[in-house]
């Protein structure tokens, strides 16, 4: 890896001025595009303190090996010049929202004499209008045969069109009326024309418009005694009706916006894009992209969410790729809406708001929807991110290909002689040291085994009550292993409390103290653990890990082998994986091994180690919840849930509320003066006499 220090650019001779940055590694290729309003206060931000960076911003720049930088006029152009620069070099380091599928879109052939109706997927053409992108083409297929009744234009293609005309009689949509026949001169390339530009006025949102001038003609049918041409029309009126219910009216105001939503985790981000026109929802897109060494990499503005940043590329890039595929369009239209409503506002929303509008030609206002049926329809686009990321990863995790893909790849990449059918992880969780446990899962064959599920309780440090996580590390992982070795040569006693008639004393391995449930090493079963029927005790591992991840880097992983070489387990390797760059450390190497980020392999250490973490998370929310619950305050009369919780809350602690005085406890609200006095005499320490 570069050393960032050997291109870091003297400080002088990096200009104030707003403008656009390259980074370029050894070889010349571009590997991250960025913009700035300043660009030496930015560009010195990567250079200060290299490790106090984001991950993915240290590895941006100890990929590159130089830095160059163009400046610009204002901040508008260096948005339009760094969207330009994306697209042209495609850099590593930036996130790229494309689209993992063609969406389709309904496609109206302008430029021919006889206009055709038709599904399209792919790039837009000159000379034609399209309509969407919608979710499903058979949705498009259901709203299109509907509206043939009322719009009866060509849907054929150009060699089913020359052969009828060559034939001289129509297909069987000429003969239902869902054609008006143009192949055959039933209509003049002119009324046809005129079908067709009613449909694209229907489908623009003129739909009132369109319904009301049946409705009149039905009604001049009827005075003029012409029963079969009204029936006709009242028809076409339902037809259309029916066709205007399919797009429910989300936003009553007819208004056009267009609302973002994402939803990510540390890998891949889920982009939702809703397009509502005149009030009604006339498509949605979205689709996953990966995070890994491609998101927006801004190092100077921790102040700006991670959702900001992703805002401000999604926006640049999504609506610079349609305008630029919009430009042949024959209509005029432009896909940039009035409105653009977003989770929340990137740093340089101002001068977005100006592109934006730039590139309608009018006023585009971007904001974030805070009341009302905008923020409820933003709320529903926020769901179907989260929904939309947890299909992919539901999709993921249970593709037999996939899991047996991420096997092979850990295998190879950690030398293990066999793949690792049985993953064991470890993970702390504490608050400043205090309530400290731990829990241990269980993935078989790449699945969650959660029968095998165990949480400990670790002894908390004394003096400044810190907690060491690689001393918990160890006290876990020797007490899992004491467990497998006493397996393996069998328990003593075992015999003895198994005969009929003799109880499993407290205490003893399978019994906690409180006479429930416990594996043999002190950690607790998860509820659905798995119990022996005929012995009624917890059942025993069936075997040891092929592979025992812990949660941390170099020093958590050596203190787990220290415990394997001492108890002398030599058939499970150990790793660490460290959140920071998701590097897996092996004990014993100086440099961590680097997987792929899009790899199947990673994405499993990643699962067992966030299974393991949110495992841990809900043992010590529970643990700390009962110790706040079996307090001193429980001894305390007239003190009921709702009061106790309050003072809780309010003083953080009980022993801080013990220090405090009087009047400081008559603050919380509900507390009495007499309450407090009760309080404070109950938690005051008993002198010695």
């Amino acid at each position: 890896m570069a050393d960032p220090s050997t291109y870091r650019p003297a400080t002088g001779t990096i200009p104030t001025e707003p403008g656009v940055y390259k980074f370029r590694d050894p070889h010349g290729r571009v590997v991250y595009v960025g913009k700035a309003k300043s660009l030496r206060s930015r560009l010195n931000s990567y250079f200060a303190d290299v490790y106090s960076l984001h991950p993915r911003t240290y590895q941006m720049v100890h990929t590159a090996a130089s830095v160059e930088w163009t400046v610009v006029g204002t901040e508008v152009e260096a948005l339009q010049l760094e969207y330009n620069w994306i697209k042209e070099f495609d850099p590593q380091f930036n996130v790229r929202y494309r689209d993992d599928k063609t969406y389709p879109m309904l496609a109206v052939t302008l430029n021919e004499e006889f206009p055709r109706l038709y599904v399209y997927r792919g790039p837009r053409r000159k000379g034609v209008r399209y309509f969407g992108p919608y979710s499903h083409a058979w949705a498009i297929r259901e709203t299109l045969d509907l509206l043939l009744r009322v719009f009866p234009a060509r849907t054929c293609s150009a060699g089913v069109f020359k052969r009828h005309s060559q034939i001289g009689r129509p297909c069987l949509l000429g003969y239902i009326d869902k054609c008006s026949a143009p192949c055959v001169g039933k209509v003049t390339a002119d009324e046809h024309r005129v079908i067709v530009e009613d449909f694209c006025d229907f489908l623009a949102g003129k739909t009132e418009v369109l319904i009301k001038h049946l409705e009149t003609d039905m009604l001049e049918a009827s005075e003029e005694l012409d029963f079969e041409r009204a029936a006709r029309l009242r028809d076409d009126v339902a037809a259309l009706r029916k066709a205007v219910e399919k797009q429910a009216v989300v936003l009553g105001d007819g208004t056009d916006a267009d609302l973002v939503a994402f939803a990510s985790d540390e890998l891949e981000a889920a982009v939702q894009i809703f397009h509502v026109r005149g009030g009604r929802v006339r498509g949605q897109r979205g689709w996953v992209v990966e995070k890994a060494g491609t998101e927006t990499l801004d190092a100077a503005e921790d102040s700006s969410s991670e959702t900001a940043e992703m805002v401000g590329q999604f926006l640049t890039q999504f609506y610079g790729g349609e305008v630029d595929q919009a430009a042949t369009s024959p209509d005029g239209g432009t896909p940039v809406p009035r409105e653009v409503l977003v989770p929340e506002l990137p740093e340089d929303a101002d001068e977005l708001q100006k592109w934006l509008s730039a590139l309608r030609g009018s006023h585009v206002s971007l904001r974030v929807p805070q009341r009302g049926d905008k923020k409820a329809l933003a709320e529903t686009v926020a769901r179907n991110a989260d929904e939309a990321l947890h299909q992919h990863k539901l999709k993921r995790s249970g593709d037999l290909t996939a899991r047996s893909a991420a096997l092979q790849g850990l295998q190879d990449a950690l030398e293990l002689d066999s793949a690792p059918l049985r993953i064991e992880c470890v993970d702390i969780s504490h608050v400043q040291g205090t309530d400290v446990v731990a829990s241990l899962v269980v993935f078989e064959d790449g699945l969650p085994r959660k029968s095998d599920y165990r949480h400990y309780a670790i002894k908390e440090a004394a003096g400044d009550g810190r907690s060491d996580d690689v001393a918990s590390i160890a006290e876990v992982t020797r007490r899992r292993f004491l467990r497998h070795r006493a397996d393996a040569a069998g328990m003593a006693g075992e015999a003895a409390e198994e005969a009929p008639g003799a109880a499993a004393p407290a205490g003893a391995p399978g019994v906690a103290p409180d006479g429930r449930p416990a594996d043999a090493d002190g950690g607790d079963l998860a509820p659905d653990a798995g119990v022996d029927p005929t012995t009624g005790r917890p059942r025993r591992f069936a075997y040891p890990p092929n592979l025992f991840v812990v949660d941390g880097g170099a020093p958590q992983a050596a203190a787990a082998q220290a415990v394997l070489d001492e108890l002398g387990v030599t058939d499970v390797a150990v790793v660490g994986l460290a959140k920071r760059l998701e590097e897996v450390w092996v004990p014993g190497d100086e440099d961590p091994v680097i997987l792929p980020r899009s790899s199947d392999a990673l994405f499993l250490l990643q699962r067992v180690r966030d299974e393991a973490h949110r495992f841990a998370i809900t043992f010590h929310r529970s643990k700390r919840g009962k110790r706040m619950t079996a307090s001193a305050l429980d001894e305390i009369p007239g003190l009921g849930p709702t009061r106790k919780n309050a003072l809780v809350k309010h003083f953080g602690s009980v022993a801080k509320l013990r220090d405090a005085t009087v009047d400081e406890i008559t603050a919380v609200p509900g507390i009495g003066r007499a309450t407090a006095e009760t309080i404070a005499a109950a938690l005051a320490p008993v002198e010695a006499s």
